[in-house]
C-alpha cells in the first residue's frame, strides 16, 4: 500500500461508522486478519459487533499470567453469550523464568526499562506470535483514552508489526457513547469499572482513579503520562 492509498483510506473512513470500518476489513483481508481483545470496555463492544454481524474473525486475547480475577470472569461470560472461541497467547515461560530470577516478581516498579521488559515478555512477543501471518488487525484503541493515543488514524500502518494494517474501528467515539452501547446491548464488562477502574491491564500495574484524573491514571501511575505504553501499540 503506498502512502497515497494510505492517506485515502484515512480520509474515506474518518467519516465513517465503526459497522463499516468492519465491513470493509473483513471483506478486503478475509482470513487474514484478527481481532485483538483485552476485555477492556471498547473491546467487549467490538465482540458484540463482530457477534451480531457474524463474521468469522479470529479473536485472541494476551493472558500475561498477572490479570485480575474480574478479567477472567468476563472472559468466561463473553464465551458463554456469544458462543465465539477466544484463543489465549501466552508469555514464554523460559523468559518470565529467567526474568523473576534476575529482577524478581516486582521488577516493573524499580525503573521504566525493567516495567518495558515485563510488557516486552508478558504482552509484546506473544502478540507478535497472534499477528504471525495476518495483513491487518483489530483493535479498542480511542483518541480519548490517552496522551499518546490522541493521534491515532482509524486505518493505520504498523510499523512496530511487519507493516499490517491495524484497524480501530471506534478511534473517534466517546467515552459516553462506549457506555451507552453497553447499557442498551446488555453486555458483559468487567466490574472493576465499576471500582473506578477505567483503563483495566495486570493487577499489579492497575489501580482505581480518583474524581477528576485521566481516565488511564491508574494504569503505571509511578510513571509519566508520555510514558504510559507497554509497546503493544508503539509508533515508530
Amino acid at each position: 500500500m503506498t502512502q497515497f492509498d494510505l492517506e485515502n483510506l484515512q480520509r474515506e473512513f474518518e467519516t465513517k461508522t465503526a459497522w463499516e470500518l468492519l465491513h470493509w476489513t473483513v471483506n478486503t483481508f478475509g482470513e487474514k486478519i484478527a481481532f485483538a481483545n483485552s476485555f477492556g470496555v471498547e473491546d467487549v463492544v467490538l465482540m458484540d459487533v463482530i457477534a451480531k454481524v457474524n463474521w468469522e474473525i479470529k479473536i485472541f486475547t494476551l493472558d500475561t499470567g498477572r490479570l485480575p480475577q474480574e478479567t477472567y470472569e468476563v472472559w468466561e461470560q463473553l464465551k458463554g453469550k456469544y458462543k465465539m472461541k477466544i484463543i489465549p497467547y501466552f508469555p514464554d515461560t523460559s523468559s518470565v523464568e529467567k526474568m523473576l530470577n534476575e529482577y524478581g516478581p516486582n521488577l516493573f516498579y524499580k525503573s521504566i526499562e525493567l516495567r518495558k521488559l515485563c510488557c516486552q515478555i508478558r504482552k509484546v512477543e506473544p502478540l507478535e506470535r497472534a499477528l504471525n501471518g495476518l495483513e491487518a488487525w483489530i483493535c479498542g484503541l480511542r483518541r480519548e483514552q490517552a496522551i499518546t493515543r490522541s493521534e491515532i488514524k482509524k486505518i493505520e500502518v504498523d510499523k512496530m508489526h511487519k507493516g499490517i494494517l491495524k484497524i480501530c474501528p471506534l478511534a473517534d467515539w466517546s467515552e459516553r457513547q462506549i457506555w451507552d452501547y453497553i447499557k442498551e446491548n446488555h453486555i458483559p464488562y468487567n466490574t472493576l469499572h465499576d471500582k473506578n477502574y477505567p483503563s483495566i491491564g495486570c493487577a499489579p500495574c492497575t489501580r482505581a482513579i480518583e474524581p477528576g484524573e485521566d481516565i488511564r491514571a491508574g494504569r503505571w501511575w509511578w510513571e509519566l503520562p508520555e510514558n504510559k505504553e507497554c509497546g503493544l501499540h508503539g509508533r515508530k
